[in-house]
């Protein structure tokens, strides 16, 4: 006997039903799929560092390159020109560059690099330290001055997140180096000391202390925003570069271009006085109250 086949309602509540079977197991392929992806992220992010926003920041930090090096080999401007003329010795020409730079370069664009051999960092620093600027490099603290200018300059930088530029601070030493390239002159610092503060203590990041510094801030500890991790450094070496040089036929016979010791300081006159603000950056803020006591590190 020949069967029949279902028609009707039959035959259409088993077509749905075939089709509910098929549209559950590939939403269960989906949800695997999708936790799958969730746990690597988490594990990538644990053992190195967000994968996707570092994608986001290497797009950036490779145009952020590419237009500064178009700002280290551009001429100085026709104002700079004018009073290069009258700038015969390098700390001056050095100090009154950086001035120039950080008074027209816009909040996020890039300004120089900084490079920190002892755990292979090597970055492009832009102006700024807003949520938007920090995402594509390491940010230089309004309330400080740019590095060739007496006081302190404070940059800041992501650990886990857009590159993790600053992961690995922790692991700075007394006496490790670290290098801002900037397009009028290059500096050399040593590491002196670090310390854990309260996100509210800016002060300690962009005070003057009465020498020549540079600062790096970031969260601590890893995957909290409770306490700063505060790195600092005393400038210890200075080389112009560009219009930061000083003509050789304007230079004394035998002298030197660039500055150590003494020479790299400027009277106390022309030190410019931080501005601190109510708080660390935004993209820094702790997500729970700051802590009121200062522990030593």
């Amino acid at each position: 006997m020949t069967p029949v086949a279902p028609s009707g309602p039959g035959l259409l509540a088993g077509r749905r039903s075939k089709w509910s079977r098929r549209a559950l197991r590939a939403l269960s392929v989906l949800l695997i799929l999708a936790g799958a992806v969730a746990v690597i992220d988490a594990g990538v992010t644990l053992f190195w560092q967000e994968p996707f926003s570092a994608l986001y920041a290497k797009l950036r930090q490779d145009r952020l390159s590419g237009t500064l090096a178009k700002v280290e080999h551009a001429a100085p401007t026709a104002a700079e020109k004018r009073q290069l003329v009258d700038l015969g010795d390098v700390r001056r020409r050095v100090a009154y560059l950086a001035g120039s730079l950080e008074g027209r370069a816009k909040e996020g664009s890039p300004v120089g690099r900084i490079e920190i051999p002892r755990i292979g960092a090597s970055f492009v620093v832009v102006k700024g330290t807003a949520a938007s600027d920090l995402a594509s490099g390491p940010g230089i603290y309004p309330e400080t001055v740019f590095p060739g200018m007496a006081g302190t300059t404070a940059i800041a930088g992501h650990r886990t997140t857009y590159l993790a530029p600053f992961r690995h601070v922790d692991r700075l030493r007394a006496g490790n180096s670290i290098m801002l390239r900037m397009p009028y002159a290059h500096f050399t610092y040593r590491v002196v000391a670090k310390r854990v503060v309260s996100p509210r203590n800016v002060e300690a990041a962009v005070g003057n202390v009465g020498y020549t510094r540079l600062v790096l801030s970031a969260c601590t500890p890893l995957f909290s925003a409770a306490k700063r991790l505060l790195i600092y450094a005393k400038l210890v070496r200075t080389v112009p570069v560009g219009a930061g040089r000083v003509p050789a036929e304007e230079r004394p016979a035998g002298a030197s271009e660039a500055l150590t010791g003494d020479a790299l300081e400027q009277p106390a006159s022309a030190r410019r006085g931080a501005r601190p603000g109510p708080s660390f950056p935004a993209v820094l803020e702790p997500v729970q109250p700051p802590l009121t006591s200062i522990p030593g590190d």
